[in-house]
């Protein structure tokens, strides 16, 4: 493979983008496919699935025996708010592979005696996000309840097409949520990625099961993540 084609991939890996490297099994040939690149035909809807599931393996296409390398970075949920809900979502989230990281400027609550073997910044999400940008491998949940704190990240999350942007909150809360995006300048298309209330609707009413139904939520815009992006970008 040549030096030129790894150089490409890595720099894809460094800036978590997704990439497969396909490899033609019978002549050694090899080709480098990024996620935003246009996809069609009987390989695109290949290299759809690989990216989908984020596994490596041999395909068959037109004949050709391919084997497909599949670099897909890891996901991560940036928690806003160091809350009754983060405390349950944060192990189960790590339970299920992704890296966790709670933020919370109020240092009453953004300790690690309440949140253990969790990344945890206790400042502005403006000043971690900076130096840790948000991605579209990333799922970012609002739980504060306290537009001060939930806004700048929410903006953020939309901007970076993270997979997924959950926000805690009634509708009437939301509404106003969506007033001040507008006046941020985002569309209404933007904001209605935005899923609020947070959670999947099934009755949760604990701190506890409302993280399960944020998890589960999560889970599934993981896993069609690259359609739905693909339909963006269309």
């Amino acid at each position: 493979m040549e030096l030129t084609l790894l150089s490409q991939a890595n720099a894809e890996r460094a800036a978590r983008r997704a990439v497969i490297l396909a490899t033609d099994l019978e002549t050694g040939a090899a080709t480098l496919h990024r996620e935003a690149d246009p996809r069609d035909g009987e390989f695109g809807t290949a290299l759809t699935r690989a990216f989908d599931s984020g596994k490596s393996g041999s395909v068959e296409v037109a004949g050709r025996q391919l084997f497909l390398n599949v670099h897909v970075p890891p996901a991560r949920l940036v928690v806003i708010g160091a809350v009754h809900i983060s405390q349950a979502l944060a192990p189960m989230a790590r339970l299920v592979g992704l890296d966790v990281e709670i933020i919370d400027p109020r240092t009453a609550f953004a300790t690690p005696e309440r949140f253990p073997d969790t990344a945890l910044s206790a400042e502005w999400p403006e000043r971690v996000l900076t130096t840790r940008p948000l991605d579209a491998f990333t799922a970012l949940a609002a739980v504060t309840h306290d537009p001060k704190i939930d806004d700048f990240p929410l903006e953020a999350a939309l901007r970076a097409n993270c997979f997924y942007v959950g926000a805690l909150g009634s509708r009437k809360t939301h509404d106003k949520r969506i007033d001040r995006l507008k006046a941020a300048g985002l569309s209404e298309a933007d904001i209605a990625r935005i899923r609020a209330p947070i959670g999947l609707a099934i009755g949760a009413a604990s701190p506890a099961e409302i993280a399960v139904s944020v998890l589960a939520e999560i889970i599934g815009a993981l896993r069609t993540r690259t359609s739905r992006q693909m339909e963006a970008e269309a």
